[in-house]
């Protein structure tokens, strides 16, 4: 590893992610060295070497900086990366980068793994959620999920099973969390703006919807997280200044129900259509801010996108109703309208928010679904209704 030198006491790391730069002197003696032919005894001897070192001052730096800035553990490991990155970087020894990152997360009172499997070094972490998409193994009931399976594409770790690294650490107990309830600011020098327009009842509406490039970036190996999950990202507040407003605005006037139809046409319309497959070449959900940021996106972006704009706006109850190919939101209103969906004693009214064939309005199912077995897959109850 090459340390830029800081009046001789070692590296200053800097990280400009997010909005407030991270800044961190790394001393000389946390530079450890793994080799590119990596073992087992090479990552021990790595932790070894490295707990010897003064590497407490870049822990401490880290959790300062996530308590300030309220950073949610998927928040804070995107900047353990970018951390990881500048003190070893990924393309010159990926094994060591990896190395790091465990340390950092570990450290930070994370129960963190390492396997290898025939030089991959595979890292897990503690995680008791619904995670589909992605590779885990169970260890005394606990669940451990893969952080960079997506460094290894078309690996299937069922053909090589990865052998763990035992290294124990008495204070990484924690479970990791992919729930982002709180979206920091991002450099505003990577702020932009996309134009969305829809037409609702004759008129066209036009939106210029601020975004940030680096919001992108922290989600772009983001797994498939559960309905609740992903539907309760928020948007920035940049993103949200732009557009919350100009659509209270814009309903100024309009009932409840004409309101939700505003959004749902809004939803449906505003956006091109393309299913994950051709867009991403795999499933992937997508928080509604990445749907507005996105070219395309499917149903199950539209439904969260829908949800969360329903929810800041009216905040009224609502279900998602998963088909075997389609999912789709219901509201409840003081009266149903349409077919109703009754769900646990409570009346929902359909509302598609993702094109279809037919022209449907509030309480209108497709043709196609109207006999297709669903399942309630998540259901918000407004704990304090505006």
């Amino acid at each position: 590893m090459c340390f830029t030198a800081v009046k001789g006491q070692g590296q200053q790391v800097r990280v400009d992610f997010y909005k407030d730069p991270f800044l961190v002197t790394v001393d000389r003696s946390v530079a450890v060295d793994i080799p590119q032919q990596f073992t087992a005894a090479s990552f021990k001897k790595g932790y070894t070497d490295l707990s010897a070192a003064k590497y407490q001052p870049v822990i401490d730096s880290l959790l300062a900086y996530k308590a300030e800035h309220q950073l949610n553990d998927w928040l804070y490991y995107q900047l353990i990366r970018r951390v990881a990155q500048q003190i070893s970087p990924k393309e010159d020894n990926y094994g060591q980068y990896t190395f790091y990152k465990w340390f950092m997360l570990s450290k930070s009172g994370y129960d963190a793994r390492l396997a290898i499997s025939h030089q991959k070094v595979i890292f897990y972490v503690y995680n008791n959620e619904d995670i589909s998409d992605i590779p885990y193994f169970m260890v005394d009931g606990k669940q451990f999920v893969c952080l960079n399976i997506h460094d290894y594409a078309n690996t299937n770790l069922n053909d090589d099973p990865p052998v763990p690294v035992s290294i124990p650490i008495a204070a990484a107990t924690k479970a990791f969390s992919y729930k982002v309830t709180l979206m920091p600011d991002f450099k505003p020098e990577n702020a932009i703006e996309k134009d969305v327009s829809f037409v609702y009842d004759r008129k066209q509406y036009h939106f210029k919807v601020k975004l940030n490039t680096d919001q992108q970036k922290a989600f772009t190996n983001y797994p498939g997280v559960s309905f609740e999950t992903y539907f309760n990202i928020p948007l920035s507040k940049e993103t949200y200044g732009s557009l919350i407003p100009l659509l209270k605005r814009n309903m100024k006037g309009m009932d409840e129900k004409k309101g939700v139809d505003y959004l749902m046409r809004f939803t449906r319309y505003a956006f091109l259509y393309e299913n994950d497959n051709d867009n991403f070449g795999k499933e992937k959900r997508l928080s509604p801010g990445e749907t507005l940021a996105s070219n395309y996106s499917d149903c199950d972006d539209r439904a969260a996108l829908f949800f969360y704009l329903v929810k800041e706006i009216y905040n009224l109850p609502m279900i998602a109703l998963l088909y075997p190919t389609h999912i789709t939101m219901a509201v409840e209103f003081s009266k149903p309208i349409g077919d109703p969906i009754v769900y646990n004693g409570k009346t929902y009214s359909v509302c598609e928010p993702t094109p279809q064939a037919e022209n449907l309005g509030i309480g209108q199912m497709s043709a196609k679904l109207k006999n297709t077995p669903y399942h309630v897959v998540y259901a918000y109850e407004p704990l304090n209704k505006l």
